[in-house]
């Protein structure tokens, strides 16, 4: 069993200072990372089209809908004792931009960018290491090595038989 990330056993240790340092690193990355994972996404995509993939999943499959959140505007929690002008937590629309656009999409981004580069290395480079298992929802039909017959006769039996990148195997292990 994984151990859990402890966080809201040390937060009310925490000088306030520190908190509101912490909390404004969130937002850095809307900045940073977010325009670069979404070229990157263009980028990885485009690749994926140009060289003839089919099936890939859109974007939207992995936003949750906006429904399945919890909490509305009228009804969104606040901290009501932290109720002072300058602290962003007791405003509803604090809440809802995160809970309901900037975490879930941010997420959405990541996973969906994971996605598609376990795409392109199940295609590019079909052999085998400990992480892969953790693949499964990238599948393919086959990788680059297996739509030649003779490179195909050159992969590991067990690269030429993984379900992961050959779909002639999937039988086998289902």
């Amino acid at each position: 069993m994984q151990k859990r990330v402890e966080i809201g056993k040390n937060f009310d240790r925490q000088p306030d200072w520190k908190v509101r340092i912490g909390v404004s690193l969130i937002y850095i990355p809307l900045l940073t990372t977010v325009p670069f994972v979404a070229v990157g996404i263009l980028l990885v995509r485009g690749h994926l089209k140009l060289i003839g993939a089919k099936g890939v999943k859109p974007f939207r499959d992995f936003v949750p809908s906006w429904a399945s959140h919890r909490y509305t505007f009228g009804d969104q929690i606040v901290q009501l004792d932290k109720h002072n002008w300058k602290d962003l937590r007791s405003y509803r629309f604090f809440w809802i931009f995160n809970c309901k656009l900037y975490c879930p999409l941010s997420v959405a981004m990541f996973r969906y960018m994971a996605y598609l580069v376990r795409i392109v290395e199940n295609w590019w480079c079909p052999f085998a290491h400990d992480k892969k298992a953790e693949y499964d929802g990238s599948s393919i039909d086959y990788s680059y090595w297996h739509i030649d017959e003779k490179e195909r006769a050159k992969l590991h039996e067990d690269d030429r038989g993984n379900p992961l990148w050959n779909e002639e195997a999937q039988s086998k292990f289902h």
